[in-house]
């Protein structure tokens, strides 16, 4: 049930309805609390102030009726260049960067702020009343001395929101081609693989890897999609009941389908509620997120590298900084003690088991993905040894450095069956410098 609700919020997260929505309920509450103050006489120390100038009825209204109509305008323009954007960057960076934009706070807020802004104009319009009009009751004709009733404070909370609205829009225009510039898009997911290694593998090592899995009775899904959300709590929970130990079979971002094993129960019988249970701390659905995926971030990467260097786009410098980025990642896995599994404060090791992700196995998902392609940049080779030599650097594993100079050597091995000539002489050379340096420090 917990997977499913942390499903759910990442749906909700990563929506354009629901911040809107939460914004106009309490743009309709604040506009009935607004209109109450100014009908019950709580507002007429506004008459008092000199800089304020009471409105009458008909300038209230156009006043409102400007506010709601712009608003409304520039709620359709601002999601209008939203879509076009996500379709700008999915198209041209990748659709799995879709849900990068789509969780996106900056846009979602600033729709937010327009629809609520709309919403509050239209709901203090409506209480407007002319100086010709009757009042609809002795409340209503007696809030105001004036002839008709205008709601003076809900007017000026109106125009203060309608200020504050085209700062927003000022800030939405200059964050949406901000957002789409490629050096953009690498930050942010950049940023967060290192922020999220952080968090997954706290702790410093010397070279610690996954031990060896546990077996024992398989659990096999009954839903079919990439698992999103697996919820350790319970299943260290489920554990600790059983007396047995959880081993899983599958990580965050696998697709599974009915019949494939999902997780092994060892130490103890496996009963039909019990493997319910444990199928219940799974979550699936039809696309990968970031959450508890550290391998989505590094497909990112490699996605936007290997569509730079694609022989249509033929980009090698957008290429190099998504090598940067992915050697900072990798500096940051080669230190750190990575017998962990995500979310390791909520479970057990000893009870609970993820699936082994050693340092081969991130190195692979990265370097790896690109070698091929790298190989035949000569461009984006030698940046591709310079990514892995600044990797090595807070290595402090004799193991993790062999497996950097393996990556670099089968790179070599495959740039000498695109490349020839001085290129090729300049990536052995630096070949031989990283192997050199690699070996000063201990290998």
């Amino acid at each position: 049930m917990i997977a499913r609700l942390r499903s759910f919020w990442l749906n909700v997260n990563a929506s354009y309805w629901f911040y809107p929505a939460l914004f106009s309920i309490i743009a309709g509450v604040a506009a009935f609390v607004t209109v109450y103050l100014d009908r019950n006489g709580f507002a007429d120390w506004l008459n008092e102030v000199s800089w304020i100038h009471s409105s009458r009825p008909e300038g209230a209204r156009t006043v409102l009726t400007v506010i709601a109509g712009s608003m409304i305008g520039v709620a359709s323009t601002v999601f209008s260049i939203t879509i076009a954007a996500v379709a700008y960057a999915s198209g041209n960076y990748g659709p799995r960067l879709l849900t990068n934009f789509m969780q996106d706070k900056g846009n979602q807020l600033s729709l937010g702020v327009f629809i609520a802004t709309f919403v509050y104009a239209v709901l203090v319009l409506r209480v407007v009343r002319g100086a010709d009009e009757q009042a609809s009751d002795a409340v209503d004709a007696a809030a105001t001395a004036l002839p008709g009733f205008t709601p003076q404070l809900s007017l000026l909370i109106a125009t203060v929101l309608a200020l504050f609205a085209v700062a927003v829009l000022v800030y939405f225009l200059h964050r949406i081609p901000d957002s789409i510039r490629i050096n953009t898009v690498l930050r942010g997911i950049g940023e967060r693989l290192i922020d999220d290694i952080g968090e997954r593998f706290p702790e410093d090592g010397d070279g610690e890897e996954p031990g060896e899995p546990f077996t024992g009775e398989p659990v096999t899904a009954t839903a079919t999609g990439y698992v999103k959300i697996i919820d350790f709590e319970t299943l260290d929970s489920i554990a600790e009941r059983t007396g047995g130990v959880i081993a899983l079979k599958v990580r965050t971002g696998d697709f599974v389908h009915p019949q494939m094993p999902i997780a092994e129960l060892a130490r103890a019988g496996l009963s039909d509620d019990i493997a319910a249970d444990i199928r219940a701390c799974f979550s699936s659905g039809g696309m990968r997120t970031p959450t508890q995926d550290l391998e989505f971030l590094f497909d990112e990467l490699v996605e936007i590298a290997l569509r730079a260097l694609s022989p249509g786009i033929n980009d090698p410098f957008t290429a190099i900084t998504a090598l940067h980025w992915l050697g900072a990642a990798t500096a940051e896995l080669a230190h750190r003690n990575l017998n962990r599994g995500p979310e390791q404060d909520n479970y057990d090791p000893a009870r609970v088991q993820p699936l082994d992700d050693d340092f081969e196995h991130f190195l692979q998902r990265g370097f790896g993905g690109i070698r091929a392609s790298a190989a035949g940049s000569p461009l984006a080779s030698k940046k591709f040894i310079d990514a892995l030599q600044t990797g090595s650097l807070a290595c402090n594993s004799d193991q993790r450095r062999r497996l950097l100079v393996e990556e670099a050597t089968n790179l070599v091995i495959q740039a000498r069956t695109n490349m020839e000539g001085p290129s090729l002489e300049e990536l052995e050379t630096r070949f031989d410098n990283f192997v050199e340096a690699i070996q000063k420090q201990g290998i």
